[in-house]
This record gives structure tokens, sequence and C-alpha cells, in this order.
């Protein structure tokens, strides 16, 4: 299996992927350890992130996290996040040369989009996951909607999934959901309550485990 074969396989047995964007770096490593003991398995640093590859680097030491980098935005910043050690790149937009910078790399490439042609347009350029972003202006309807006619899709939606809808984007057939504000809410980041964030996740976890049948990812 290929390696980004092996990373969209593991998007879609955790089903859920903790994304950071922070400013401070020592707080988003704590916050991020915090996600990681809840159960999160999937964990992102978006690139507004301070120090978001040096981050890349140290919890891609952990062999039991798939590590991933977010607003990817060239094929430089793509090269740069795959030497820092990241098995995945997100993006806000569709970028072609970004998706095929991925695939010469051996890394899964999942670019944002909101509509089926954005979706369709990443597919074909290689994109082996499609974000869906923002996820809250369409809900899980979407996801159901754009699943129609193009099954062959592996929709992620992000921004306003939350631990109180996840198992409603799931059961309208996402392939994975991205969290952010969900587990690192800000008014806890801010306050360095890391135990905040650690709940926060947990019941993240608790709602995917729920939604597939199982018990929580060890």
């Amino acid at each position: 299996m290929r390696a980004a074969d092996a990373v969209v396989a593991e998007f879609r047995a955790r089903r859920a992927v903790a994304i950071m964007r922070w400013p401070d770096r020592r707080v988003a490593a704590d916050a991020m350890a915090a996600a990681v003991r809840a159960g999160f398995r999937l964990v992102e640093f978006t690139l507004g992130t301070d120090g978001a590859l040096d981050l890349i680097a140290q919890f891609a030491e952990n062999p039991d996290l798939t590590v991933g980098a977010g607003t990817v935005l060239t094929a430089d910043e793509v090269r740069a996040c795959v030497d820092a050690g990241a098995q995945f790149v997100v993006s806000p937009v569709v970028d072609v040369g970004v998706i095929e910078q991925a695939g010469r790399l051996g890394v899964a490439a999942v670019p944002g989009a909101h509509t089926p042609t954005e979706m369709w347009t990443a597919y074909r350029a290689g994109a082996p996951m499609q974000k869906l972003f923002p996820a809250a202006a369409g809900g899980p309807e979407a996801v159901r909607a754009i699943l129609g006619p193009l099954p062959c899709l592996r929709i992620v939606p992000t921004n306003g999934v939350t631990a109180a809808n996840v198992r409603d984007y799931l059961d309208a057939g996402a392939w994975a959901c991205g969290f952010v504000r969900a587990v690192f809410d800000p008014g806890a980041m801010a306050a360095r309550d890391f135990a905040a964030v650690e709940r926060a996740a947990a019941a993240v976890i608790a709602q995917v485990a729920a939604c597939r049948g199982g018990g929580a990812p060890g």
C-alpha cells in the first residue's frame, strides 16, 4: 500500500482530525498533546501556527500518530511540510500545483472545496480526499447531496463540525471530519486550560466511536 493510501485508510478508520491553529507554539504543543491523550490519532498543524514545522516534526516522532500540515498553499510549502514529517497536506482551496506536488512526494493532498465542481476538480487532479470548507455553510445535507451523483469522493468536512453534529456528518457519508474550535476552544487555549481541551476532545472521540459502533480508538 502506498503511503498516501495508508493515510486515506487511516482517515476512514479514525474519522476525526484535530486541527491546530494558534499563535503560541508551547500552548499549541500542550493542547495537541491533550487531544492525543483523549484519543485523537490524526493531528494537523496549520502553517499559521507558530513553529508549525517544528511541531509537525515533534509529533511525527510518535509512531501512533498520523501528522499533517494545514493551510498549505504552494508546492514549496508542500516540500517543507513533507521534509518536516507531514504525511498529509491540507489546503483551504483547490490548487492543482499543491495536489501534484503532494502526489510526487507520496503524501495525501486534502484540498478545500465547497461545490461539486471544485471537489470534482480536486479529485481529477489527484487529491484522494476533499475538504468541505466551510462545512457549516452547507451542513450534513451538503455532504449527502454531493455524494449522491459523486460517490467516488471522500469528503472531509471542516469548520463547523462539533461533538453535537459529527454523527450527522458521518451518517451523511463524510469520510472523516476535522475539528478546530470544537476541540481547541479559544477561551480554553488562552487560559491554558488543557484539561478543558482534553474533555472537549474526549467528547468528540466518544461521538465518533458511537457512530462507528465501537469503543474509543487506541
